[in-house]
């Protein structure tokens, strides 16, 4: 009778095949620091090749540990969020670990907290906290296992709590602020995104101190919730102010809005008013004018963050040295320019 189907490949044939123990085949798979590159590479294209995947439920009895993280993410399709969700999910493939993802959604009150019970309770061996919001009144979180935050954090009580930041002194809502002043602008408006998300928080707080650093008279800001609608709503009121010649949007899509309010109100994008954003999001090159605004690498910082988490998890007795800080850069197109006369 011909064989209907063949025996899955273990640890034993990917050893075989790669020329090592066994035991250098779980030190791969448990992303022990205690192999070389070489090796390493060596026993993945062995994996690879015979189809070979660890055994998670196994590893778990071995080793009292998962191999999951759990990723605390918003419900939402906006750029930021989502794509640093794709980023974190390819850069835990690449190391044999497997992501739970729970949405906190903004409508819940008490969303944050509800999405690390749930994870908590599927059995995960670290939380990273991707973008950060507040629950209603910003209670500290409880969290039993590591966390890593992502960026500006609430306050959270974990046996250990690791960060991956933006660069200091180099902060892109101060920069975004000190680059409109320095083309002449004598002060900067800005549209924030909605107050629970800590990354809103963040470049409003940066924006305002900047200006208040410069001397700069600082306007009330306006309040979005990321979506282009709500930058078109908060442009028009922009518009009827003739002493607006710069703003600022949290984010790429209400900058969108913002250029859409302008141009319907009569007011030229830059000519009359520089606007930036923020992600860099694929369609702000193609807008007209093309947008100035901040990119992010997010493949870069799942990376980075991932690594710093799992070298912690392998060793939980030694904190490794922070990653360098995790850096935005400004992207400069047709939608800034000096102030007319």
């Amino acid at each position: 009778m011909a064989e209907t189907s063949r025996r899955r490949a273990g640890g034993t044939d990917v050893a075989r095949l790669a020329g090592v123990s066994q035991k250098t085949v779980s030190r791969v798979f448990n992303d022990e620091p205690s192999v070389t590159e070489e090796t390493r590479e060596r026993v993945l294209a062995a994996a690879r090749q015979l189809g070979y995947r660890p055994n998670g439920a196994a590893r778990a009895l071995l080793t009292g540990r998962h191999y999951r993280i759990g990723v605390v993410s918003l419900g939402t399709a906006h750029f930021g969020p989502s794509s640093l969700l794709v980023a974190l999910e390819r850069a835990a493939r690449r190391i044999s670990y497997s992501l739970s993802v729970a949405n906190s959604f903004e409508e819940d009150a008490t969303g944050l907290k509800a999405a690390v019970d749930n994870l908590l309770v599927q059995g995960v061996d670290a939380i990273i906290l991707s973008e950060p919001v507040d629950d209603e009144g910003g209670e500290a979180l409880v969290i039993d296992v590591p966390v890593l935050t992502l960026g500006a954090t609430p306050v959270v009580h974990a046996p250990t709590v690791l960060s991956v930041r933006a660069a200091e002194g180099g902060d892109a809502a101060a920069e975004v602020t000190r680059y409109l002043l320095g083309l002449g602008h004598r002060t900067v408006h800005h549209i924030a995104g909605p107050s629970r998300w800590w990354a809103a928080r963040e470049r409003r707080q940066n924006w305002h101190d900047t200006l208040a650093a410069a001397g700069a008279v600082v306007p009330p800001e306006l309040t979005g919730d990321w979506t282009a609608r709500s930058g078109y709503e908060q442009g028009l009121v922009l518009a009827r102010d003739p002493e607006v010649t710069a703003i600022f949007a949290a984010n790429d899509e209400m900058a969108i809005g913002v250029i859409h309010a302008l141009h319907e109100t009569g007011r030229d994008v830059p000519g009359d008013v520089s606007v930036v954003g923020f992600d860099d999001i694929p369609i702000a090159a193609h807008v007209w004018p093309s947008l100035t605004t901040v990119g992010s690498d997010n493949a870069e910082l799942a990376e980075v963050g991932l690594r710093y988490l799992t070298d912690f998890l392998n060793d939980p007795g030694h904190v490794p040295p922070a990653p360098p800080k995790h850096v935005h850069q400004m992207v400069i197109r047709n939608s800034t320019a000096r102030p007319s006369p």
